[in-house]
């Protein structure tokens, strides 16, 4: 905007000076000088005069805060969601540098995930392997409330599951698929000590599954709440049990913390359970729910019982870093709790209107709700909910669950929070900071009073905003991210399709201060950030080759081979700086199926490399220090194929290839290698 409006006063300026000149005979050099004097007087009283509505720090304040010298690391980490790509990226703040794409739902060629024979497994579901999902919502493992930087969560949207990232590799480490479930949008939020990853289904369907009318939606749909297990020494996840609630959307969710710990909180609308027109049938009711779970009590019935197995199907998929390989595990069953079964494990918040997020407060006594349709941010009381259900004040039940009354467990209503409100995040001294989509703004307000104190604009409709750790007992409140889904007019022109972006807000003082933005990859929906320093101490650096367990592995150049059965060739080959080893192969036949195993037997930090041939139908490898990766090729024509390392690994690598040969099915070559 400022360069815009300086263009357009240098133009009018100068372009008035210069007729003045021809018409009464000044002096150029004068007017130059005019010119540059007026621009220096109108760039001070936008950068230094402007007002609220603005608020962005001088550029050169701005700048100064944002930048980080060459050599210098970032403050924090921040891991977005990649939405529709199904990856997860990794930023820098302050500076906004993109550092990495770790690939977890989608197949992702820069590395090979999802196309080599160790990884296809991890996508792996009841539907077949499926190579791309729609991931929304990062979350960083806890220890007592705080972000430990052990592990990241993210969901799967469109087929039902959860990965966990091992943030000692930045790598996928395991995904599990979620059955009775569609749509797993409100996920994977944890709990305080990672006792369980929660998630909930967006899109109610027939449970069990089953050929249906949709018109008989009202009877025949329901939601589950799941639950899943989470080992506290290896991360490993397992359902432990669902719950059947009735036939909603279910939105998002967060754990208590503190004296909630122990419940959690997810949002709910279409309480109309309508199935067509939702944006109409399904916005009618003046209030929908908040679904608060006892899960203490989930266990407590689960120990007497009181859980119905139920036949599903679902794989669990874990990758290890020992034998370099994933495995897909199938699943038969599931544990399912129900609300009549089970009094007192679920009870109903009323919210308006259409919730989308729920936030619980850094101290646990706040759940906000935000909105979308709603004038004001509800705020409930866990104590006032509490007393609600000591108390018996309730107006009412659907499918055995219990509704409290509005008044009993309102703590207050935040007023002119901007319109469409939907998250919350906080900075741990007091205040919380709600997204407004449709205005478009971050609005700052006081817990307690709920008076609003600031706000400051977004560009532009704000979806959610990230402070880091603000969703958890102690956040770091010094900045607050704005995850936005629009950059129209923000950034050069990139053809029909735009990139979405985040900007980076100053909020360590009283007023919010713009400092950066940024754009992002995918549609970044969510965000999680933590301080460096916890997650660069635990980096994992290399595989030590001595510990490489992979049924293929070649552990020197003086066990490199090539194996032949049937028409399957087993190709065991190293890579070092810089050359592969064998690196001239004769005797492959059209018909064949070929397996490269290749293992990188360098041990210095941040020495991979690369393997790509010529009429492979899959991707590159890119093979850490001493790991050992597997590229399957099936030539289809006689002739002689180069291969090459695709990442630059020293002065020579541009030497680094060699040559297969491929001859008819039925040639007389012998096979050899060198």
């Amino acid at each position: 905007m400022l360069q815009k409006m300086m263009q357009e006063t240098y133009s009018n300026t100068y372009g008035g000076l210069k007729i003045i000149n021809k018409q009464e005979g000044f002096n150029m050099k004068k007017n130059k000088i005019l010119v540059i004097a007026s621009l220096l007087f109108i760039t001070s009283v936008i950068l230094f005069n402007c007002g609220d509505g603005m608020k962005t720090a001088s550029f050169g304040n701005a700048a100064e805060k944002v930048y980080v010298p060459p050599g210098h690391y970032d403050e924090f980490y921040v891991f977005m969601s990649g939405g529709f790509s199904g990856q997860v990226t990794v930023y820098g703040l302050p500076s906004g540098r993109l550092f990495k794409t770790i690939p977890v739902f989608s197949q992702w060629p820069e590395t090979g995930y999802g196309y080599t024979e160790e990884t296809k497994p991890m996508m792996e579901t009841s539907f077949g392997n499926v190579p791309w999902d729609d991931a929304h919502h990062p979350e960083l493992s806890q220890t007592n409330g705080v972000p430990d930087g052990r592990w990241l969560f993210i969901n799967a949207n469109n087929t039902p599951r959860v990965a966990r990232i091992d943030l000692h590799t930045f790598e996928t480490s395991e995904i599990i698929e979620i059955p009775n479930s569609a749509g797993n949008h409100g996920s994977p939020f944890v709990t305080m000590n990672n006792e369980y990853v929660i998630a909930s289904t967006r899109f109610s369907i027939p449970i069990p599954q089953r050929d249906v009318p949709i018109s008989s939606y009202k009877e025949n749909f329901k939601g589950t709440l799941t639950f899943i297990k989470v080992d506290q020494e290896s991360g490993a996840m397992d359902i432990a049990f669902q719950i059947l609630v009735p036939g909603f959307d279910y939105d998002l969710a967060h754990a208590g913390k503190g004296p909630s710990h122990g419940w959690a909180f997810f949002t709910s609308y279409n309480s109309e359970q309508a199935n067509s027109l939702l944006e109409i049938n399904a916005s009618k009711n003046d209030k929908d729910f908040i679904a608060a779970v006892n899960w203490k009590a989930a266990e407590k019935y689960l120990s007497e019982g009181k859980g119905k197995k139920a036949n599903v199907e679902y794989y669990r998929n874990h990758y290890s870093d020992d034998t370099h390989m994933a495995t897909a595990e199938k699943r038969t069953s599931v544990t399912i709790l129900t609300p009549d079964d089970c009094p007192g494990l679920i009870y109903y918040l009323p919210t308006p209107k259409s919730p989308h997020g729920v936030d619980v407060d850094p101290s646990g006594e706040y759940i906000v709700a935000g909105g979308k349709l709603a004038t004001v941010i509800p705020v409930h009381s866990f104590t006032k909910m509490q007393s609600a259900i000591e108390n018996n004040e309730f107006e009412g039940e659907i499918d055995a669950i219990p509704i409290l009354k509005y008044e009993a467990v309102n703590a207050g209503e935040v007023e002119n929070p901007g319109l469409g409100p939907l998250h919350t995040e906080f900075d741990g001294k007091g205040y919380a900071y709600t997204s407004a989509f449709i205005s478009s703004e971050i609005v700052k307000w006081e817990l307690g009073t709920w008076q609003v104190v600031d706000r400051i604009p977004t560009y532009y409709s704000i979806g959610h905003l990230m402070i880091p750790g603000g969703d958890s007992k102690q956040p770091w409140g010094k900045y607050v991210v704005a995850l936005n889904k629009i950059t129209k007019d923000r950034y050069l022109p990139t053809g029909p399709e735009l990139c979405q972006s985040a900007q980076l807000i100053d909020i360590s003082g009283d007023k919010m201060q713009l400092l950066l933005d940024f754009p992002t990859m995918g549609e970044p929906h969510y965000a999680q950030g933590i301080p460096a320093e916890i997650l660069m101490k635990n980096q994992r650096k290399i595989f030590e080759l001595e510990k490489n367990k992979h049924p293929y592995k070649t552990g020197n150049e003086s066990e490199t081979k090539v194996v032949r059965t049937g028409n399957e060739v087993r190709i065991y080959m190293t890579a070092t700086r810089t050359h592969f080893k064998p690196d001239n192969i004769e005797g492959i036949k059209v018909g064949d199926k070929v397996y490269f195993h290749i293992t990188n037997l360098e041990q210095d930090w941040d020495l991979p490399h690369g393997f790509a041939v010529k009429g492979a139908l899959t991707a590159e490898l890119l093979i850490m220090p001493g790991q050992t990766e597997t590229l399957t090729w099936e030539p289809k024509k006689p002739g002689v194929y180069p291969f090459y390392c695709t990442d630059f690994c020293s002065a020579l690598h541009q030497e680094m290839q060699g040559y297969i040969r491929v001859s008819e099915k039925n040639a007389k070559v012998e096979l050899s290698y060198n």
